[in-house]
């Protein structure tokens, strides 16, 4: 090699340890330096590094020319907020998507495109409040979600793709979605007509499910902090946190980059149990839907007996939480999933094809005292027959708390064969302790 060949390398190499705002320094120094900072593979891994892109395309997704072009393009867009908290955003919804597309890709295609500083300033206008930077970010990058509605009052196309999702009891069905600019300017002022002390706050309503008993997540824009409504939602004190009021850094005057708003918290939360298994995709009649009931211990139980599989965990239902309330101030679901493992059902020594249930009993404590020991035939009305391979069966309760912490325990009896078929003795089936417990994160 050349003297200058060997000098074009080892400028390469030093400007790859550069960043941006070095490079374009460089830049200016010569016509030499200038060509190689132009160098695309030198903006392709900056666009990765910082951006983790793989394609010169602008936030919106538009391909672009270059990678130089593409960094360039990225930079003018978020010009007015700090680059480290553009990044982690971007990270949050890298993370959502990229299991949506996975997983959930129906959900996926309902995201809109990003809102404009247009939009966003004329919902501050409108609603006279001044949104979080991280906030701000994540409508740039996609302004909620866009469901079409079939039927207000009875039922909503695309309800069951709610990028929180929801849950099922008896006959409450709850899908949370996020709200695009336009809508929430439309329900915040409506909720505002309707309740006198959101018409003197900072509130705006940034999540809902579409169900007669609406799940309301309001984002405070003065404080930070992302609230759920419960049943009454006549003051302020019937609302509760959504996130840990101590990972919430208000208004860092003199960093910006070290902002933080509970809207980008309760995200990057949500992603992380997303994508690792926490919370999984159900379907269960009303279309897939991500089921918020724990799938993971320590909060989902399992416990095999006879060759019974019994899986557990429960949720608090904050819409009909009554923080006046006394002896039934929370409501916790539960869902409980059994099915019978490949061996089948195992008693003394013989294996059994199936097996039925026929009895439950349950111990419910609040803290460590015993509110409710049950017994009784059947859950919700069925006895279900279990066979190896088949679906597990799932099915969902609920049961009121004076406390925002207890537990349930319990068993099954299981007749082996069937219930008109009776093939031995019947047996027990454990279901271990899972918590009821009001969390940290509310979803």
């Amino acid at each position: 090699m050349g003297l200058e060949s060997v000098g074009d390398l080892a400028i390469n190499v030093i400007l790859n340890k550069l960043g941006a705002k070095d490079i374009a320094r460089v830049a200016c120094a010569s016509k030499r330096f200038r060509s190689s900072a132009s160098d695309d593979t030198l903006w392709s891994n900056l666009c990765f590094h910082e951006l983790a892109l793989n394609q010169p395309v602008d936030h919106l997704g538009n391909p672009l020319p270059s990678f130089k072009e593409c960094y360039q393009a990225w930079r003018e867009a978020f010009g007015m907020y700090p680059w480290s908290l553009v990044k982690r955003v971007k990270r949050c919804w890298d993370r959502i998507k990229t299991w949506l597309t996975n997983n959930f890709p129906e959900a996926e295609a309902t995201l809109c495109k990003g809102a404009t500083e247009a939009d966003i300033q004329m919902l501050e206008n409108m609603l006279k409040v001044e949104l979080p930077l991280p906030t701000r970010i994540l409508y740039r990058f996609h302004n909620g979600q866009e469901i079409v509605k079939a039927n207000l009052e009875t039922s909503t196309f695309g309800s069951s793709l709610g990028l929180i999702g929801g849950y099922s009891l008896y006959n409450h069905l709850v899908n949370v979605y996020l709200l695009p600019i336009h809508q929430i300017i439309l329900e915040t002022q409506h909720i505002r007509d309707r309740l006198s002390f959101f018409r003197r706050s900072k509130f705006v309503l940034v999540a809902a499910s579409s169900t007669l008993r609406r799940k309301m997540f309001f984002l405070n824009c003065s404080n930070g902090q992302l609230y759920v409504g419960t049943k009454l939602l006549r003051t302020e004190r019937d609302i509760i946190p959504c996130v840990p009021q101590d990972l919430i850094s208000l208004h860092q005057e003199s960093n910006g980059d070290e902002q933080q708003d509970a809207m980008l918290l309760w995200l990057e939360e949500h992603g992380r149990r997303l994508e690792h298994g926490f919370i999984k995709l159900s379907d269960e009649g009303n279309g897939r839907s991500i089921n918020l009931f724990p799938d993971e211990p320590p909060i989902c139980s399992t416990a095999v007996t006879n060759g019974v599989k019994v899986r557990a965990s429960a949720l608090i239902i904050p819409e009909f939480i009554d923080p006046q309330g006394d002896s039934e101030k929370y409501l916790f679901a539960y869902s409980i999933r059994m099915s019978l493992e490949p061996q089948g059902c195992l008693i003394g020594g013989m294996s059994f094809s199936s097996c039925q249930l026929h009895w439950r009993h349950w111990i419910i404590r609040a803290n460590d005292v015993v509110v409710s020991n049950v017994n009784g035939e059947a859950v919700i009305g069925q006895y279900p027959l279990l066979r190896p391979g088949a679906q597990e069966f799932v099915y969902q309760s609920c049961t009121p708390l004076p406390t925002p912490s207890g537990s349930i325990e319990g068993s099954f009896t299981f007749i082996p064969g069937s219930l008109a078929i009776p093939k031995g003795d019947p047996f027990l089936a454990t279901v271990a302790q899972f918590p009821l417990q009001l969390p940290d994160y509310i979803f």
